[in-house]
């Protein structure tokens, strides 16, 4: 029978695999020793000798060539959360185990986060509850756009970008996309027209951010994109900070209060203390909430699971990750 092991914190043990998942496992799996984190093996790894698969998420191991050294039986890893940057290396390649991710699970909540805060931006939802709050008084109710017939902007359609796409095929809206990997085919299967970064800023009511943090996507929002938005227009960022030049988006921020910044993500994360992002009035902060919370979690085990199946079955893996996917990957 394949051997196993739960390899990660121990809260993202619970939140991801504790219950029916972590059951239907251990039917399927010979797990030989209860949930490891990380910082358990240190000193010594024997017990990774036996493991044929290790089953991991957030908090989980780098597995590096002494860590790989031990585990010497290791065929798979299943990743029950999102991105596999922190805990793969150049060791882990070369040995050619699968791994595959839980990353379309998170992409799930961080859509429906997404498409919230869009349509809510659409009504200039934040500025009027902070501008009531402020003042004690119902603003005019002016410069909104709504949501019929204005026009959204989606920068990268990966898993997120994708899938937000499709959500907003529900309503009344254009929706224009930036994404230099993206073809004509796969814009018309998503109802989407392709245009330049600078278009996406110029042309959207609401922009949202999708990219992944990569060397070559680091600073790439600037300050001159901001500074070209449209009248009450609002800006989303539920990637990753640095993809923003902050102290550029903040300059402008303060020059245009008619715009807005949903900031789910920031650089470094939380703000430092004295970051002007806590206290501009059109500047919303969200302390990294899109992804995977509470029972949300939940789905990334079940998609483990179903991907163990398929795996124990000789089937091909739905959301494996190769060395070239993880490389253009968040």
């Amino acid at each position: 029978m394949t051997k196993g092991l739960f390899i990660l914190d121990k809260i993202a043990y619970e939140k991801v695999y504790a219950g029916r998942v972590s059951e239907e496992i251990n039917r399927l799996v010979e797990i030989y020793a209860p949930p490891i984190s990380p910082d358990s093996l240190k000193g010594d790894l024997s017990i990774l000798h036996d493991a044929d698969v290790i089953f991991s998420g957030w908090g989980g191991p780098l597995m590096d060539e002494e860590f790989l050294s031990a585990a010497t039986n290791l065929k798979a890893v299943f990743y029950g959360a999102g991105t596999i940057k922190y805990i793969v290396t150049e060791a882990f390649w070369k040995r050619g185990i699968v791994i595959t991710s839980a990353y379309a699970a998170n992409a799930i909540p961080v859509s429906e986060y997404t498409v919230s805060q869009i349509l809510f931006c659409l009504k200039r939802g934040w500025y009027f509850a902070l501008a009531i709050k402020r003042d004690g008084k119902y603003p005019p109710l002016e410069n909104i756009p709504g949501a019929y017939g204005s026009t959204v902007g989606i920068i990268s359609l990966g898993a997120i970008g994708k899938r937000v796409c499709k959500l907003l095929g529900a309503f009344d809206l254009k929706v224009i996309a930036y994404d230099p990997f993206a073809d004509d085919e796969l814009a018309s299967q998503l109802g989407v027209e392709l245009r330049s970064l600078d278009d996406i800023f110029r042309y959207s009511d609401v922009v949202s951010l999708h990219t992944p943090l990569l060397k070559e996507t680091v600073g790439m929002i600037r300050g001159e994109h901001f500074a070209m938005m449209k009248p009450y227009a609002s800006f989303i960022n539920t990637a990753r900070g640095a993809i923003v030049r902050e102290d550029e988006m903040v300059e402008v921020l303060r020059k245009r209060s008619d715009i807005t910044a949903v900031l789910d993500v920031t650089s470094p994360e939380p703000p430092r203390e004295d970051s002007p992002l806590y206290t501009l009035p059109n500047v919303i902060l969200t302390p990294h909430i899109a992804g995977s919370m509470g029972r949300e979690c939940r789905r990334m085990g079940e998609y483990v699971l179903e991907e163990l199946k398929r795996w124990l079955a000789g089937e091909p893996l739905k959301w494996q990750i190769t060395r070239e996917k993880a490389a253009i990957m968040a």
